[in-house]
Formats: structure tokens, sequence, C-alpha cells
């Protein structure tokens, strides 16, 4: 109850000061395009995961190292050109600097963490805004990833010699170990630009 009364004080705060300063709030997205923003993200973690598991099962940890760097780039950017959004991964500790968030991908991974660690579901967590930058405005989609089983022989805390190795040579700044099955491990972000 408590946590109610915060978020109805925000929205009241909120209220007020476009009042204020006669703003007007951003539309909400449109539902389809929600439906699809979260369609998209689903997909790209259903295509990645079979590719990853199917390269462990043949091949070993190291094998789904590099389905992550040759492939999953591949994936994404094929399910970008059937949706006609931007598809992708992001993290707070990334491994591939191409991952890196942006500020608004950052602060939504910040905002899920928080409310992760209050109690909340990550798989009942999205968000789904209208937002206006120097690209003009987006609908910007995302969806938390957790560390699942078989991530952990990548990104766990007990990395065997052989995948810390392959690590360091395929990705020298690496920032994405040391998680737990359970814990936040980044997001899926999906974006599309809308008319101006």
């Amino acid at each position: 109850m408590p946590r109610q009364l915060a978020v109805l004080s925000l929205a009241a705060v909120f209220v007020l000061t476009a009042c204020t300063h006669e703003e007007t709030p951003p539309p909400a997205p449109a539902p389809e395009d929600i439906t699809a923003a979260r369609a998209a993200a689903d997909a790209l973690g259903a295509q990645l995961k079979a590719r990853l598991l199917s390269a462990i099962e043949t091949g070993g940890p190291v094998a789904a190292i590099d389905v992550c760097k040759l492939e999953a780039p591949e994936i994404a950017a094929g399910l970008s050109g059937e949706t006609g959004l931007r598809v992708g991964r992001t993290a707070l500790r990334w491994r591939n600097p191409a991952n890196a968030p942006d500020d608004y991908e950052r602060t939504a991974m910040e905002t899920f963490l928080a409310e992760i660690d209050a109690g909340a579901d990550p798989a009942a967590l999205e968000l789904a805004e209208i937002v206006t930058g120097a690209q003009g405005r987006q609908l910007r989609y995302m969806k938390p990833i957790m560390t699942g089983g078989p991530c952990v022989l990548c990104h766990g805390t007990d990395i065997s010699n052989e995948v810390k190795a392959a690590i360091l040579e395929r990705y020298p700044d690496d920032q994405a170990t040391g998680f737990a099955p359970g814990d936040f491990r980044g997001a899926f972000t999906i974006t599309k630009d809308l008319e101006k």
C-alpha cells in the first residue's frame, strides 16, 4: 500500500508541474506499437536462447561466446529488417561495447533494478514510452533480461579458465561476469521512429 501512495504522489506532482508550465504530457504509445515491440523483444530472446543452447550442446560454453559475438548481432539485424524496429540488447555491465546503453536505456535499467530489488516480478516489468530527442519522436520499449541457468557458464561467478581466456581474447574490456541465476542481467531495447 505505501508503494501505491508513492506512485500516486509522483503522478500528482507531474500533473501539477505540467499544469503550472502549461505543458502537455507526451502521448501514450499506440497499443499496436507496444504489441509489436514486445513481440520483437520476445523473438530476439527466443532465437538467441535457441542458438546459445545449441552451441553449448555441440561446442561448449566457448562456442556460445562466439554465438553472442557473431550471431547475436545478425539475429537482431534480421529482426530489425523484418519488423521495421531497431531491435537489440543492452546492459549496465556490458560485454560488447556496441551494446553499451544510451542515457535513456541506462535510466530505464536502473529503474528496473530498483523495482526488482523492491520485490517486483521481472517477468511483469516493461517500459514503453514516446520520447522526443535529437532523433525526433520515437517509441522506446524495454524489457528486463534475467540471468538464466546456462548464462552463468559465461556470465557467472565461477567461470572456467578456458571460458575466461576466450572472453578476454574477444572482449578485453568485459564487464559482464559475476552474475548469479536470477540476477538482473540487462534489457531488450526496441526503438521505433515515429512521424514528427
